[in-house]
């Protein structure tokens, strides 16, 4: 079976932490590209600019191959890694997890460190609304105007999401389904007359 869905957070969520009277806010914010990201920790490191630290670690895409941890000036391996830690142990992915601490005079030594980056983390990814997501695939197909019907009807069958149309001698639309069904709406698509699918590079 093909895995073809994946969890991600809805909406931001925020926790504070405290330890030793170190405080730290942590903030979950569903993400889907680098730009995105890069956007975020602006704003929180401008926003926090008087913290010790704003630490984080991000997760993209829906095979979670893509993602990174930051320890921000922290010891290594102190504060990025528990938040990614945090991120994989409830397997969620598009999401960035900020934590900023602000030093409350007593050191909390690397493993102290650790477990309150990973509370903190925790507790925010804890306050967030998890939502399963499915992996989507596009397609496009090209059918002259007399077949529109046809296509119509295995629209309504097998219920992709038309992303585009265009109506005219020869017709032109795009569907998205989720992998796991792209194969039998393919298959179906190439069987209607005039019918054509087109690939990336066509398009």
């Amino acid at each position: 079976m093909l895995n073809d869905t994946y969890k991600t957070i809805s909406t931001l969520s925020e926790a504070i932490y405290t330890e030793k009277r170190s405080k730290f806010l942590a903030f979950a914010i569903p993400v889907t590209t680098i730009d995105e990201i890069k956007d975020h920790l602006e704003v929180y490191q401008k926003k926090y600019y008087d913290s010790r630290h704003v630490c984080y670690a991000y997760m993209l895409g829906a095979d979670r191959k893509d993602f990174r941890a930051n320890d921000n000036g922290e010891p290594s391996g102190t504060a990025g890694k528990p938040i990614l830690g945090q991120i994989n142990s409830n397997e969620l992915t598009d999401i960035l997890v900020i934590v900023v601490r602000y030093f409350g005079g007593i050191k909390l030594g690397t493993s102290g460190l650790i477990v309150a980056y990973k509370a903190a983390a925790a507790e925010a990814i804890a306050n967030a609304t998890i939502i399963e997501k499915t992996v989507d695939e596009e397609i496009t197909v090209m059918f002259e105007f007399p077949f529109m019907n046809d296509i119509m009807r295995i629209v309504k069958e097998e219920e992709p999401t038309i992303v585009s149309q265009i109506y005219d001698m020869d017709c032109t639309m795009t569907l998205s389904i989720r992998k796991s069904k792209m194969e039998k709406l393919r298959a179906r698509l190439e069987k209607v007359d005039s019918a054509r699918l087109l690939t990336t590079d066509e398009l």
